[in-house]
């Protein structure tokens, strides 16, 4: 069987740098921390419009005992009329993501 040794250079525009894919990781949740999300935010993020996300994430018991902060979450539930939702960022992000498939196998 024949074999071929190839030297390949590659150049990086001066805009870019290369990231090892966990340090990109971490760089993309600290954007994150500190951050709280309004309902508009999230309506962002999920590209879904806030009853969805109500009927759908919020307000389902299997979620809500995980996402309240009344239960030890990170989203603060508007008790009365005028109060906001608030979620925090990082939180809710990585909730999002580790409960795809359950949110949307209704």
């Amino acid at each position: 069987m024949q074999s071929l040794q190839v030297s390949l250079s590659v150049a990086i525009p001066e805009n870019m740098v290369l990231v090892q894919k966990v340090e990109l990781k971490e760089l993309r949740e600290q954007g994150l921390k500190g951050v709280y999300w309004s309902m508009k935010d999230l309506e962002q993020r999920t590209s879904k419009k806030h009853e969805w996300i109500k009927e759908n994430i919020l307000y389902p018991s299997r979620f809500r005992k995980i996402l309240d902060v009344e239960n030890g979450g990170f989203v603060y539930y508007p008790k009365s009329k005028g109060q906001t939702w608030s979620f925090q960022a990082t939180k809710m992000a990585d909730f999002l993501d580790k409960h795809f498939k359950d949110i949307y196998s209704v």
